[in-house]
């Protein structure tokens, strides 16, 4: 597979010839099949070792956290355009630092 460059959809075909399709962007697809490729892999070798280790263990081989409120109030704040900016980090610093 080295060397082929690969669309948005692509279809990945395990050894049990089971087809998961899966959409991506084509930069992201590239540098991973960079990556997996160097590891002597093919994609569709990665998705298998994801898919055997989730059937498995049960889990994905890393954790997926979620905000707590806290977290969650401070995003949605700043994704609606309340939080604060900053020039430099000089005066981030500096707005840290006063005594409010």
């Amino acid at each position: 597979m080295t060397g082929l460059l690969f669309n948005s959809w692509m279809t990945v075909m395990l050894p049990s010839n089971s087809y998961v399709p899966y959409c991506i962007d084509e930069a992201t697809e590239r540098r991973a099949h960079e990556i997996i490729s160097r590891m002597g892999l093919s994609v569709a070798d990665a998705v298998y070792l994801l898919m055997m280790f989730v059937a498995n263990e049960g889990r994905l081989p890393f954790d997926i956290e979620t905000p707590n409120k806290e977290t969650q109030a401070a995003i949605d704040e700043l994704e609606a355009g309340k939080g604060k900016s900053y020039d430099s980090v000089e005066a981030l610093m500096a707005d840290l630092n006063s005594d409010h």
